[in-house]
């Protein structure tokens, strides 16, 4: 049987969101709520948040799941997990992020599922389905597929482009970002250098592709989206009260 490790990158500096990872309007830290829903894949055992400061590790133990306190210098998440992999007797390692907090547990068990279904790739990922609007903004990546799962290309521009109608196709797929590796793949690519291409459209996935790393990518229906902004946050707050609500018995019910 396959083992898999759920590791979770937590740093406590945000940009756009101050103390992201510990807001806790919702009921408790962001990153307890993360930790709690990627547990629902495999079990709480099978899931690690790799933070640079205690207060993130202390919400993780709280949330019942391990936390590991590492190196604050790490220039991206990728280089933080790849610390504790180092440590972890495990075939493959599933990098679910802190600020997604309603990731799917099947969107989980998908992406590992895919290094079991194709021996040639070294690391798997996700996308879902997505329009012209996704096409115009640089923001969300898009991801071009080639047959059997397997990823062409990632970018922020519009793709792909029809020549004949001089503009890009109206539909593409967006990418999530969930990566699955196997335990060596992800130990050597950390230990990489940032590829010309990656530093271009600062995307560190293209450092995988430029160095031959076979990437497998499966589309999903759909995904909620992470918590990058204060809307975000407020979006998510909305959701949590709606579902709330509907587990509510109606007026005059026996309690």
């Amino acid at each position: 049987m396959t083992s898999i490790a759920v590791l979770i990158p937590a740093r406590r500096a945000s940009t756009r969101l101050p103390e992201k990872l510990l807001l806790a309007e919702h009921g408790e830290p962001l990153i307890a709520t993360a930790a709690r829903r990627a547990a629902l894949a495999y079990g709480a055992g099978s899931v690690t948040v790799c933070a640079d400061d205690q207060a993130l590790c202390q919400a993780a133990r709280q949330a019942g799941v391990a936390a590991v306190l590492t190196r604050a210098g790490h220039p991206s998440g990728t280089d933080r997990i790849a610390e504790v992999a180092a440590r972890l007797p495990v075939q493959i390692v599933v990098n679910v992020q802190g600020d997604e907090p309603e990731m799917e547990p099947e969107h989980i068990r998908l992406v590992a599922e895919l290094l079991d279904r194709h021996p040639w790739a070294g690391m798997a990922t996700l996308c879902v389905p997505a329009g012209p609007e996704t096409q115009a903004n640089p923001n969300q990546v898009k991801v071009v597929l080639a047959h059997g799962d397997r990823a062409l290309w990632f970018t922020r521009a519009p793709a792909i482009f029809d020549r004949d109608r001089a503009r890009p196709v109206t539909t593409c797929h967006r990418h999530l970002g969930i990566y699955a590796y196997r335990r060596e793949v992800l130990l050597g690519f950390a230990g990489l250098p940032e590829s010309r291409l990656e530093n271009t459209e600062k995307l560190e996935q293209l450092r995988a592709l430029e160095a031959g790393i076979g990437m497998a990518c499966a589309v999903v229906a759909r995904a909620v989206p992470g918590i990058d902004t204060r809307a975000d946050y407020d979006a998510f707050l909305a959701r949590q009260q709606h579902r709330s609500a509907e587990t509510l018995p109606p007026p005059g019910a026996p309690a």
